[in-house]
C-alpha cells in the first residue's frame, strides 16, 4: 500500500510531466551518440553471430571420424575475421574462438582436450563423450536479422554502444538535447572565488546544477545566470529564457517571504503551477509549472535542498521532455547505526559511504549545510513515520 504523501509527490510529477512534450528527433553519426537517447527502436540488420562461429581454441572435426582413428591430419587453421573453410573428410582444422566453422564440421573440441604434434592432432575425449554443436556458436542464436534490439526512449551508454556498433548504419535517429536554463535568485549571491562580505553567500547551486547537468549527455546547458530578488528581473529572465529552452530551473524565491517573486513572476506570464510546496523535508516550498510548453522547475534556494529537489522533480521530467522511457535506478540500501528520529514528511536524508561501503546518516545541520553535502554520497527516501536502517531506495549522486 503506498502511502499518501509518497502517491502525492508522484502524482504531482505525473501532472506535471503530462504538460511536457518530447524533443523531435534527429539523425546523428553513430561516432557522436553515445549519451543519447534513441529515437526509434534498433532493428538488428543482421543474423548475430552472423554465421556458426567457434566458442572456443581448439580444432573442428567431424564425430564420425573419430569412430575411426582418434587421430587426425591438420588441414589448415580457421582465424576470425577470415572467410569460411571446408573440412575434408578424416582430417583436422585448427580453429581460434570467434572464428567460421567449416562447413562439413559438426563439433569443436577444445585444444586442452587434445595431444598436438606438428601436423596431427589425437583427440583425447571419447567420440561418446562430445555431440554435434558442441563449443560452437550458432548463428542468429543472440538475435536474428529484422529483430529489435533496443527500444526507443533508452540511453546509449556503454552497453548500449555496443549493439549500435554492431547493428546500426551509419547514422542513428535520437532525440535532441534538451536545453536547458538555470536561473539562481538572490541578492545575496557572488561568484564563486569571489570577494565576499559576511552577510554575502558564494552561489553554490550554480556549479551543484552545472555539474549535475553536465552528467546527463542528452542535456544541453543553455544558460546559467544569477537574477537578483526583483520581481520584474525574474520575470522578464524568464520570458528570455522559455524562448529558448525546453526546460528553466530556478533556485531560491518560491518560499512565502516578500521578495520569493517566482510564483508570482510566472503567474503573471500566463504560465501554469501544477505544484508547489509539497509534504517532503527538504525543498518542501519546490514548485513545478510549464509556460509554453517549457518546464520552470522552481528549486528551493538551500543547498541540501537543491541537491535533492533537482533529483527527485529535475530528473523525472527531464527525463519525460528527452523521451527516457527507462526509470532511473535506485537500489535498495541499508543504513548502519540508523537513528530513531521521524517525521510525517517524505523524508530525503544524506548519507555518506566509509572505506568499507558501509552507509551511514551524514551528521547533517539542515538544508544549507554543504559541508555534509559535500561529504554525502546521495541521499535515501525514508517514507512518513518511517525509522529503522531500511532498507530505502538510494539516490546517488
Amino acid at each position: 500500500m503506498q502511502l499518501p504523501q509518497l502517491a502525492e509527490v508522484e502524482a504531482a510529477i505525473a501532472r506535471l510531466a503530462a504538460l511536457l512534450p518530447i524533443v523531435e528527433g534527429e539523425l546523428v553519426p553513430i561516432a557522436a551518440v553515445a549519451g543519447r537517447v534513441l529515437a526509434q527502436p534498433l532493428v538488428a540488420d543482421r543474423d548475430s553471430p552472423a554465421l556458426d562461429v567457434s566458442a572456443m581454441d581448439g580444432y573442428a572435426i567431424r564425430l564420425v571420424d573419430l569412430q575411426v582413428n582418434p587421430t587426425l591430419p591438420i588441414v589448415e587453421t580457421a582465424m576470425a575475421g577470415r572467410a569460411v573453410r571446408h573440412l575434408p573428410p578424416a582430417s583436422a582444422i585448427k580453429i581460434f574462438t570467434g572464428a567460421p566453422v567449416p562447413t562439413g564440421a559438426d563439433c569443436v573440441v577444445r585444444r586442452e582436450d587434445t595431444t598436438e604434434q606438428p601436423q596431427r592432432v589425437t583427440i583425447n575425449t571419447a567420440a561418446a563423450d562430445l555431440r554435434q554443436g558442441q563449443n560452437i556458436r550458432r548463428q542468429g542464436e543472440n538475435i536474428g536479422v529484422g529483430q529489435m534490439v533496443l527500444v526507443a526512449g533508452c540511453t546509449l551508454g556503454s552497453a548500449e554502444m555496443s549493439a549500435v556498433a554492431s547493428f546500426g548504419g551509419a547514422q542513428l535517429a535520437v532525440r535532441r538535447r534538451v536545453r536547458v536554463a538555470v536561473l539562481n535568485t538572490g541578492d545575496e549571491l557572488a561568484a564563486p572565488g569571489s570577494r565576499v562580505e559576511p552577510w554575502q553567500i558564494r552561489d553554490s547551486n550554480g556549479p551543484t546544477l552545472e555539474a549535475w547537468l553536465r552528467q546527463l549527455p542528452w542535456i544541453e546547458i543553455v544558460a546559467m545566470r544569477r537574477v537578483k530578488d526583483d520581481f520584474d528581473a525574474i520575470r522578464m529572465a524568464i520570458a528570455e529564457q522559455v524562448v529558448a529552452c525546453d526546460a528553466v530551473i530556478m533556485t531560491g524565491g518560491v518560499s512565502m517571504g516578500d521578495t520569493d517573486h517566482v510564483p508570482g513572476a510566472i503567474e503573471a506570464l500566463g504560465g501554469e503551477i501544477a505544484f508547489h510546496r509539497l509534504p517532503i523535508r527538504p525543498g518542501k516550498p519546490v514548485l513545478g509549472g510549464c509556460l509554453d510548453r517549457t518546464l520552470l522547475l522552481g528549486l528551493p534556494g538551500n543547498p541540501v535542498s537543491v541537491a535533492v529537489t533537482s533529483r527527485v522533480f529535475g530528473l523525472p521530467l527531464l527525463s519525460q521532455i528527452a523521451g527516457l522511457t527507462r526509470p532511473s535506478f535506485q537500489p535498495l540500501v541499508s543504513i548502519t547505526e540508523p537513528d530513531a528520529k521521524q517525521l510525517s514528511l517524505v523524508w530525503y536524508r544524506l548519507v555518506e559511504c566509509d572505506s568499507q561501503g558501509v552507509l551511514r546518516l551524514a551528521d547533517s545541520q539542515g538544508s544549507g549545510d554543504v559541508v555534509s553535502l559535500a561529504r554525502s554520497v546521495g541521499f535515501v527516501t525514508v517514507p512518513p513515520n518511517g525509522a529503522g536502517g531500511g532498507p530505502w531506495p538510494l539516490t546517488a549522486w
